[in-house]
């Protein structure tokens, strides 16, 4: 899926994440798309995960379209950050 400014958002999660689950709701009342991924089902995700976060599988790590990776961010976070991107 994409943002409502057409960049996308991954969002890496688990399922028992409380905090996925709210950015998650938060980012679909605002009527932004993620790719969700779930790093319990998808060995490569949870490496990338430890990867960009000092070697912790810490979700939820959201990834915007130039590259980029915010770990627990909150929804004013990553609507400055698509902000940025199409500015």
């Amino acid at each position: 899926m994409t943002t409502q400014d057409g960049g996308s958002i991954t969002m890496y999660t688990t399922p028992w994440c409380g905090f996925c689950k709210r950015l998650k709701s938060q980012l679909a009342r605002e009527g932004i798309g993620v790719d969700e991924v779930n790093i319990e089902q998808d060995p490569g995700a949870a490496e990338y995960v430890m990867r960009v976060n000092g070697g912790n599988q810490t979700v939820p790590t959201v990834v915007f379209a130039d590259g980029s990776a915010m770990t627990n961010p909150s929804l004013a976070q990553v609507k400055e950050k698509i902000a940025a991107s199409v500015s």
